[in-house]
C-alpha cells in the first residue's frame, strides 16, 4: 500500500464529509481509507493510464467507501464527481438512488446537486452550476456522449472546474483476460471516450473503484527469462477497502468451510457434473420432467430447491418466535448463458413447484420424505449454532402452508429488460414473495442486489472462468447474519468449486501482496514446451488451470482413484526401491530435483485416469521445479524429502462425503507436517506417505504412494499456469 505523507493537511471537518460521518458513523478504518484516498488524489497526477486505486472485496462497501471519498473531496476542493456505473440500468439506477439517499440532506440545503446524466436538464442555472454536482453515467457510448456534450457544449464552467472522476466496477472498461473481439472493440471505444473527456478537463483526478483489479494490475507483455521477476504495471496508489469482520466471502466459503464442526463446513453442497448436462436443454431420453420429484437425474436440483423452501420457513419461524419480522428469502440458479436453458430451467423448477401441490394431499408421504431430508440436512448446521430449530412437525406445517397459499415464486431473468422491471425502488431485485427463486445467466452477476440469499446453484464451465468474472458470480459474498448463514447452500461441482478456491486463493495473495506493500506485485510464470520456467503474461491465463504458491502452502492430488492392481503393483515396488534407496528412516533428506521428479512421475501411473479426479501433475512438477531452482546456489534443485509408510487413510471422509485431502499427519510435534514446515525455509519439501490402499476405504485393496509438496518459508507470492490460451 502506498505511503501517505502526514505533512498534507486535509480539512477533515467540512460541511460533506462530517455530514455523511455523522449519518453513517464511519469506523476508524473506513475514516483512514477514506482520508488515505483523497490525501492521495491530491498528491498524485492521476489519470486514466495511472490511476489511483479503491480495491475492496465483492459487495463488501466499496460504495460506501467511494460515496465518502466523494464528501471528503468537496470539502477539499473538487467541484464535480462523475461517477462511472457498468453500461446496465440496474446498476445505474442503484448506484444514483444510493448517492440521493447519502447527499439528501444537502440538496435540501441547495449546496448540491445530482443527476442521471440521461435525465440531465439542459437548462440550470449559474445558482445551480455554482453548487457542488455529481454526475451518474454508465460506461456506454450515448451515456458519454450525452456526459461530453453537457461539460463541453451545455455547461462549459463545468469543464472548468476540478474534477474527480470515480469509475465504479473499473476492470469492466479495461481489457484483460480472454474476451470476444466485438467486446475488445467495445471496451476500446468506452475507454477512448473516457480518456478523451477526461484530457479536455482542465483539473481532473481519476479513482478506480473495483473488487476484480486483474486486468488493471496485471498489464504486462510476456518476458521469458528464467527467474526474472517482473513488476506489473499498478495505478499511482492502491487503497484498501477495510473489511468487518462480519463479512462473508472467499475465506468463509474456501477455507473456513475445510474445517469440520463449523457452520462453513456444511455451506457446499457438491453437484454431479450429469446433474448441470440434464438442465441444458430438454432432452426426454435423458429426463422426463413427469419424475421431477423422484428421477435421480435432478436429485441435486431437487435437493437444492426444497433445502431453500425449508431453509426460508425456518428461518421466519425463528423471527417470529423472536418477535421479529420475517423476512422474504431468495435463491439463484445461474448455470448457463443461453436464454434457452434458462427457459428449460424454469419449466424444470415450476414442475417441482406444481408437483409439490400435488403431493400435498395425494402423495403425502412422499411430501414429508422431501421435507425430512432437507430439515435433516439443514439441522446440522443449525444444531452448531446453538439457535432455536424449530421441531420437524412445526417446519412441515408451515412448509405445506407456503406449497399451498403460493408463498413461492419463481423469475427467470436473462435481459437487462427482466431485469429493469424487477427492480424496487432502491434498484434491488425485488422480493415479492416469502420464497424467491431466481433463474438466469450474467444478467445476475455484477451490480444487481439480491437480498437474503440462502442458496446458490451454480454452474459454469470452469474452462471459460476468468479470474474478475467468476469472482463476481459469486453473488452470495457479503454481509450475512449468522442465523442465514446456518441455513445457507452453495452447489456447485466438485471442479468447479476447485477452480473458485485457487481464484480465491489468487485474490487473497494478490491483496495480501498490496497490503504488505510488495511492490514487486505478483509474479506470473508458465511452464513452456522447452522446459523452462518463465514469466508469462496474465492476460493468457486460464484460471481453471492455475496454482497459487505462497509460503507454507500444501499441494497434493485429491480426488483421485489408483489403477487395478495388475497395471500399478509393478510401479509400486519400483517407488519402493527408489525411495528406500536415497531416505533413509524418519529425518528429513536433502534429495536431488531429477529424483524428486522420477518419483512423482512415477506415482502419476499408478493413478486411474478413467476414474476419479485428475491430477495436474504437471503443474506439480512444474511448481516443485520452479521452487527448487529458484533459491541460493548451495542448495539449488534440491527437495527435502519426508517419508511415512503404512498409512491407511480413507478415500472419502465418512462424515460429510468430501474427498479425504489430508494424507500427512498435520498436527503433534513430529508429524510430517510440523517437521515439513521446520525445514521448509529455502528448499520446499516433498512429504511421500505410502497408503495401503484398503478396499473398505474405498481404494482398489493395493498400496500407493500419496504425495504432498510443502511451499517454502521464502516463497514469493506466485501464480503458476500450466497451460495458457492462445
Amino acid at each position: 500500500m502506498t505511503t501517505i505523507p502526514t505533512e498534507m493537511h486535509l480539512n477533515l471537518n467540512g460541511t460533506f464529509y462530517k455530514g455523511l460521518d455523522k449519518k453513517n458513523g464511519y469506523s476508524n478504518e473506513t475514516k483512514a481509507c477514506i482520508e488515505n484516498t483523497v490525501r492521495n488524489l491530491l498528491q498524485n497526477d492521476t489519470s486514466l493510464s495511472r490511476p489511483g486505486m479503491l480495491l475492496g472485496k465483492i459487495q463488501s462497501g466499496k460504495t460506501r467507501t467511494f460515496i465518502g471519498v466523494t464528501a471528503l473531496a468537496f470539502d477539499n476542493g473538487y467541484d464535480v464527481a462523475i461517477v462511472l456505473t457498468k453500461g446496465t440500468k440496474a446498476l445505474a439506477q442503484q448506484t444514483y438512488e444510493r448517492l440521493k439517499m447519502e447527499f439528501e440532506d444537502f440538496k435540501q440545503d441547495d449546496i448540491l446537486q445530482i443527476f442521471d446524466i440521461m435525465s440531465l436538464p439542459d437548462n440550470l442555472t449559474n445558482y445551480e452550476l455554482e453548487q457542488k454536482i455529481i454526475l451518474v453515467v454508465k460506461k456506454e457510448k450515448n451515456n458519454l456522449n450525452r456526459l461530453k456534450k453537457a461539460l463541453f457544449e451545455t455547461y462549459p464552467s463545468l469543464a472548468s472546474k476540478k474534477v474527480l472522476i470515480i469509475d465504479d466496477e473499473a476492470d469492466y472498461a479495461s481489457i484483460g483476460f480472454s474476451k470476444t473481439k466485438s467486446e475488445i472493440y467495445e471496451i476500446k471505444v468506452i475507454a477512448g471516450q473516457i480518456d478523451d473527456i477526461r484530457q479536455n478537463l482542465e483539473q481532473c483526478d481519476v479513482l478506480q473503484v473495483t473488487a476484480t483489479p486483474y486486468s488493471l494490475y496485471l498489464q504486462p507483455d510476456s518476458i521469458e527469462l528464467r527467474g526474472f521477476v517482473f513488476k506489473p504495471i499498478k495505478p499511482a496508489f492502491t487503497e484498501l477497502v477495510p473489511v468487518p469482520k462480519e463479512y462473508i466471502g472467499g475465506d468463509y466459503y474456501f477455507r473456513e468451510s475445510q474445517e469440520e464442526n463449523t457452520i462453513a463446513y456444511y455451506i457446499y453442497e457438491p453437484i454431479s457434473p450429469e446433474g448441470l448436462i440434464v438442465l441444458k436443454k430438454q432432452d426426454p431420453r435423458r429426463f422426463k420432467i413427469e419424475e421431477v420429484l423422484t428421477s435421480n437425474k435432478v436429485y441435486s436440483l431437487r435437493t437444492a430447491v426444497m433445502n431453500f423452501i425449508v431453509g426460508g420457513v425456518i428461518r421466519r419461524i425463528q423471527s417470529q418466535k423472536a418477535g421479529e419480522r420475517p423476512k422474504k428469502y431468495s435463491f439463484i440458479i445461474h448455470t448457463e448463458q443461453k436464454k434457452q436453458a434458462h427457459e428449460w430451467q424454469e419449466e424444470v423448477v415450476i414442475e417441482i413447484k406444481r408437483q409439490l401441490s400435488v403431493i400435498v394431499d395425494e402423495n403425502p408421504e412422499l411430501l414429508t420424505d422431501l421435507i425430512k431430508e432437507s430439515y435433516d440436512n439443514l439441522k446440522k448446521s443449525l444444531l452448531l449454532l446453538e439457535c432455536d430449530v424449530p421441531e420437524f412437525q412445526k417446519v412441515k406445517y408451515e412448509v405445506i402452508q407456503a406449497i399451498r397459499k403460493d408463498h413461492i415464486m419463481i423469475t427467470k431473468v436473462n435481459s437487462e429488460k427482466d431485469v429493469n422491471e424487477l427492480l424496487d425502488d432502491t434498484g434491488q431485485l425485488k422480493l415479492r414473495v416469502p420464497l424467491n427463486i431466481f433463474i438466469g445467466g450474467q444478467i445476475l452477476d455484477r451490480g444487481v442486489t439480491i437480498g437474503n440469499l440462502i442458496g446458490f446453484y451454480y454452474g459454469r464451465s470452469p474452462k471459460t472462468f476468468q479470474q474478475d468474472t467468476v469472482l463476481q458470480h459469486s453473488r452470495m459474498f457479503g454481509y450475512r447474519p449468522i442465523q442465514d448463514l446456518a441455513v445457507t447452500r452453495f452447489y456447485t461441482t466438485e471442479e468447479i468449486y476447485d477452480v473458485m478456491r485457487k481464484i480465491h486463493e489468487f485474490d487473497s495473495a494478490l491483496r495480501a501482496a498490496i497490503e504488505n506493500g510488495n511492490d514487486n506485485g505478483v509474479v506470473f510464470i508458465q511452464k513452456d514446451e522447452s522446459n523452462k520456467i518463465i514469466p508469462c503474461s496474465p492476460n493468457k491465463i486460464l484460471m481453471s488451470k492455475v496454482t497459487t504458491l505462497k509460503p507454507l502452502k500444501r499441494l497434493l492430488p485429491i480426488g483421485f482413484q489408483i489403477a487395478s492392481n495388475t497395471h500399478i503393483s509393478r510401479t509400486v515396488q519400483e517407488i519402493d526401491r527408489m525411495v528406500d534407496s536415497i531416505v533413509k528412516g524418519l529425518d528429513p533428506v536433502l534429495i536431488d530435483l531429477k529424483d524428486a521428479v522420477t518419483i512423482i512421475e512415477k506415482i502419476y501411473e499408478t493413478f486411474d485416469p478413467n476414474e476419479g479426479e485428475r491430477w495436474d501433475v504437471k503443474a506439480f512438477i512444474s511448481s516443485m521445479e520452479y521452487l527448487a531452482s529458484n533459491i541460493p546456489t548451495q542448495n539449488i534443485d534440491k527437495v527435502w524429502c519426508i517419508v511415512r509408510k503404512n498409512r491407511d487413510i480413507g478415500r472419502i471422509r465418512p462424515q460429510s462425503g468430501r474427498y479425504e485431502d489430508s494424507p500427512d499427519t498435520p498436527s503433534g510435534k513430529n508429524s510430517e507436517l510440523t517437521v515439513a514446515r521446520e525445514v521448509a525455509f529455502e528448499n520446499p519439501v516433498l512429504i511421500l506417505t505410502r497408503q495401503k490402499g484398503s478396499q473398505e476405504k474405498g481404494w482398489k485393496g493395493i498400496p500407493f504412494w500419496w504425495p504432498v509438496l510443502v511451499t517454502p518459508r521464502k516463497t514469493p507470492t506466485v501464480v503458476f499456469t500450466s497451460e495458457v490460451q492462445d
